[in-house]
Formats: C-alpha cells, structure tokens, sequence
C-alpha cells in the first residue's frame, strides 16, 4: 500500500462521514501492508489519527492527513497522537478541538478527551458488544466488570435494565461514566459505581447479584492489578457466586496473543455450567488478516446444555 492508495482509502469512506465515531483507516489488524501502526478516525468533528509505532514515513503521513482534512472540509480540527512514545502525547496539528466533542455511537454520546490521556474515554471497536448488550439487557440485573467510562452501563439503562453495577478500581473514569449516563438523559438511581478492585471486592459485588447479564471487558494487562494470562480465569472461577440461573455472559478480550479457544477453555475449566453459545462477529471497519489476533467478544449462557 502506498501513500497515495492511503489517500484514497480516507477519501472513499469519508463520503459517509456522519457525526457518529467512524474508522476511516484500521491498520492495526495488518490488513494493510506497511500501514499496521496506523488509525484513523472521525469522531464528530475531529479527525483523529493514532501512531502506534515510529514510521519513516510519518511526516509524509501527518502532511498528506493535513492536506486531507483541509481538502474535505469535513472536520474542526485534526489531531493526530504518538501513541509509542512516553505518555503517549496528542497534537492539534490542524484547527482547534470544539469545546463539545462527543464519541456518538447509534444515537447515544460519550465524554472523551483527546489530549490527557492515552486511551480518549471510548473504544469504538466495541460497538458490536455494545449493541448485543443494548438488545438483551431488558428486565436484567447486569454486572459491569472492568467498567472503564461505562459505555456498557449507558447502553444497558437505554435497553431497559433494572439494574447495572458497574466495578473499575480507577475513579476518574467512573466519574466519567456517571456523567455519560447524565448526559444521555438516563436515570442513575438505577445504576452503581464501585470503584474497587475487582479481584479484591467479590463481597461487595455478591451483595447486589445475582445478576442475568455479566460483562468481563479487561485490559490484557495492567501493571499491579490484571494480566489476563493469569487472572482472567480467577473472574471465571467466581461466576457461580452471583450469577443467575439463566445468566449470560460477554467475555471479551482484545489480546493479539490470546485466542478464542484461550477464553472457551477457561469457562471449560472453571465456570462448567456454561455453555459457549457464539463469538460476535467484528465491524468490518476493523478488518484483520487473522481473528484470532483481533477483539474477542464471546457470549456464553448458564443453564442450557453443551454443544455434543
């Protein structure tokens, strides 16, 4: 692939663009060659693109994105971040950032910030999970595992959940998720925040189960508190404490080096009284030579008989 074709990658599905979150470019999945580091989307009115690793090319890459949002007209700034660098720095090489930017996903908006932190506050690959949740979530007690900024919890209360506990031992991103909730005018008189750590509050979540819908969206790793190598298996082993009899489960994870058959063999192993049901297909905004080395969204139900 070459510059050029790059180009003309963005121009084609810009045509679309709407002020709902769109990857224009998802070089991650290796789908391009020689552009695997690079993402790049629309996510309102910003052009947001994402450098993953050092590229010779990157000037040539940032001057033609320039060129691109200029040319479109589409967008009120252009932000492009270093993503392999400390801190993981964002620029504003073009424009300036409106003070209300929103991550929109099917109608509903999410706070984000492109230039305090690595991640913005949104995750748009995981819009195919948000969407199951949404659907089945009607009438449920849900539980909301590694909650992050609650997208899961926002689209659940939209759904019609009873109730949703949402658990992430960082409080800033919990103090983001109630304001998502407020922001898409949903009641969070239904809704809790436990800023815990999880692997250390299974009292604490017991105490408001059992719960018909559980989500586990964890980090592959994070540094002191979760690799999913090892601790991934402890949330399963416990899922028989405060699961319902009917309960569903979304395991999801997004570990290159851990495949499907990582998180099957775990339920296998330790939560036997679920069955494998299907894995939800990704976007295809999000291609990917090998699926097995993308997101992992995989839905198992208690209560029903095992696959022959």
């Amino acid at each position: 692939m070459t510059l050029d074709d790059l180009q003309h990658h963005l121009k084609t599905n810009a045509t679309t663009v709407t002020t709902e979150y769109t990857r224009l470019f998802h070089g991650r999945g290796n789908a391009y060659d020689g552009y695997s580091f690079l993402t790049v989307d629309s996510v309102d009115k910003v052009l947001f693109a994402v450098l993953f690793d050092m590229d010779d090319e990157e000037e040539a890459i940032v001057s033609m994105l320039r060129d691109f949002y200029t040319a479109e007209g589409k967008w009120e700034a252009l932000v492009v971040q270093q993503r392999y660098t400390k801190d993981a720095p964002s620029t504003i090489i073009a424009g300036e950032i409106p003070t209300q930017t929103f991550a929109i996903e099917n109608d509903l908006k999410y706070h984000i910030n492109f230039l305090n932190a690595q991640n913005i506050g949104f995750f748009p690959d995981m819009t195919i999970g948000h969407t199951f949740v949404r659907d089945h979530a009607k009438g449920k007690n849900v539980l909301n595992l590694f909650s992050y900024t609650c997208s899961f919890s926002v689209v659940a209360i939209e759904g019609g959940a009873t109730s949703v506990v949402n658990v992430d031992m960082n409080k800033n991103v919990l103090t983001t998720g109630r304001e998502n909730h407020r922001l898409n005018g949903l009641d969070t008189k239904k809704v809790q925040f436990m800023p815990y750590n999880i692997l250390k509050s299974w009292s604490r979540i017991k105490k408001a189960g059992p719960y018909d819908l559980i989500i586990i969206d964890p980090p592959s790793f994070q540094k002191g508190s979760f690799a999913a190598t090892s601790d991934y298996a402890k949330i399963i082993r416990r899922l028989h404490e405060f699961a319902a009899e009917e309960c569903t489960v979304l395991a999801a994870l997004n570990a290159p080096e851990l495949n499907t058959a990582f998180i099957k063999e775990l339920f296998y192993e330790n939560a036997p009284e679920f069955s494998y049901i299907k894995r939800l297909e990704n976007l295809a905004s999000f291609p990917a030579i090998n699926e097995e080395r993308s997101l992992k969204n995989l839905i198992f139900k208690k209560g029903i008989p095992h696959e022959s």
